[in-house]
């Protein structure tokens, strides 16, 4: 099996991680606080797995998944600058198309015999289940804790003109 060292894991970890966030970003309807805090978390997670992916070669080559990572880092940069400028549609086919590049690396990743994550998961299943699952949770804790956090308080302006704070239970 091909050796896993930290960049592969991480860069593993990171795109999992970037594939659950993706169908909470596209299908939740309400684009608040939580969906600019889980995009920001999305799109730093994204420039990782596209600038790693440049130091994970098979025999020293780059494939066709590299010039998906450098066009990748392109659609990603043009969807946020979109979001900061408030346009929308460009924001959004820009992700959607980011998030359908990397399923189909994914699918690539994980399909095509040889490569180290088939490898894993026919030598060592469990190891691929729990890490999966530590992703899931981990994209749910913080996407729970955002809404959480949403609720606890408010900032009201005050009669003097000043905030005041109120918790909601």
């Amino acid at each position: 099996m091909e050796h896993w060292n930290v960049l592969l894991v991480s860069h593993v970890i990171a795109a999992l991680f970037v594939l659950v966030i993706g169908p909470f970003q596209i299908l939740r309807r309400r684009r608040d606080r939580i969906h600019r805090t889980m995009g920001y978390l999305w799109v730093a997670a994204m420039y990782y797995v596209c600038v790693s992916s440049f130091w994970i070669v098979t025999a020293g080559h780059f494939t066709w998944l590299h010039g998906l990572s450098a066009f990748t880092i392109v659609t990603v940069t043009l969807g946020l600058v979109s979001a900061i400028r408030r346009n929308i549609p460009s924001h959004l086919g820009n992700m959607i198309g980011s998030y359908i590049g990397i399923a189909v690396a994914f699918v690539f990743a994980v399909a095509v015999p040889g490569r180290a994550i088939p490898q894993l998961l026919a030598e060592d299943p469990g190891t691929a289940a729990y890490v999966a699952a530590l992703v899931v949770l981990s994209v749910l804790i913080t996407f729970v804790s955002l809404k959480r956090g949403g609720r606890a308080g408010k900032a009201t302006p005050s009669t003097d003109g000043t905030l005041s704070h109120s918790l909601r239970v």
